[in-house]
């Protein structure tokens, strides 16, 4: 593989539109069980919020030196604000909808000792008027931008991704889905999806053999009249389908740790490769190697363009 083009992935613009969502941690020790239930008692000693959802997409995009806009929705809460303050520390031009009836996307974890315990989910889907001026702000940003980015966690900020990715095809700007669910015909059109592995079993059943594996993603590729069809199988690597045929990469030997946020790294790898030219097969390896340092770190992280480019800092 050609050395990593830092100069080029600097010139990057990035759009990332999708669920946007804090990830809010609490760290602790755990030395009893609690006398009330057989269930620990942790005694938060640190919290630390990070970017989660669409927003760590962003986070990753800056990291490796691209340019990254970021649209998505957010409630006018305590953890919209910290959204909005961490996009704007990380260097993330945000350009939230900020919705007084519902919640921002907040993801709870408790761990003990560096393992998770538990996990407190507070979402809501959005109203449609609130949608409206997602799809205003999407068309307003996509001239200025090389890729349009979906980041698809299936809490609402999507429910309109037809027009988004038919407003991108109209201008001319490729399309990156990452998908949530098992009907990819939303998807139609676009110009690559990532599923990994377990969604892509949900979406064409499951496989056997790499013959037919290949024959339903060619399958359902043709069907979406995608570029490109990419699926992340976790210690498998990453299989990619195009109109080539089929290209693969071994998984990067690394411990895995924690594999929190690695689809998001992946992806922003892939739209910041994208941007600058890099052919798919190009643009895979250097996603597969991001993966693969990512999944060693602790909760949702980010890949730097140093570390990706094998560079100690």
């Amino acid at each position: 593989m050609n050395a990593l083009p830092l100069d080029a992935m600097a010139r990057s613009r990035v759009l990332v539109v999708g669920d946007v969502m804090l990830d809010r941690y609490w760290f602790g020790e755990v030395e009893r069980i609690s006398p009330e239930a057989p269930v620990p008692v942790v005694r938060v000693a640190r919290r630390e919020d990070r970017l989660g959802g669409a927003a760590n997409v962003a986070r990753n995009v800056v990291a490796l030196g691209g340019h990254a806009t970021l649209i998505g929705l957010v409630g006018t809460d305590e953890a919209g604000g910290s959204i909005s303050r961490l996009a704007t520390e990380a260097g993330i031009q945000a350009d939230l909808v900020a919705d007084a009836e519902n919640p921002t996307t907040l993801k709870l974890r408790v761990l003990g000792r560096q393992q998770q315990l538990l996990r407190v989910d507070f979402e809501q889907a959005p109203e449609p008027a609130t949608l409206d001026d997602l799809d205003t702000r999407v068309a307003q940003q996509l001239a200025q931008h090389d890729v349009l980015v979906l980041s698809d966690y299936a809490k609402g900020a999507l429910s309109r991704v037809q027009s988004m990715i038919a407003m991108a095809r109209k201008a001319g700007v490729p399309v990156l889905v990452d998908p949530k669910g098992d009907d990819y015909t939303r998807y139609r059109g676009a110009t690559l999806v990532t599923p990994n592995r377990a969604e892509m079993q949900e979406a064409v059943g499951r496989w056997t053999t790499e013959s037919q594996l290949t024959e339903r993603a060619q399958k359902l590729r043709e069907e979406l009249d995608l570029e490109a069809l990419l699926v992340t199988r976790s210690e498998q690597g990453m299989t990619l389908f195009t109109a080539a045929g089929r290209s693969h990469v071994d998984a990067q030997a690394h411990e895995v740790f924690d594999v929190s946020g690695a689809g998001d790294t992946v992806l922003a790898t892939l739209a910041t490769m994208r941007a600058i030219g890099q052919p798919w097969n190009d643009a895979m390896r250097w996603a597969n190697r991001a993966g693969g340092i990512v999944v060693g770190k602790l909760g949702t992280s980010i890949v730097t363009a140093a570390e990706l480019a094998g560079v100690s800092q």
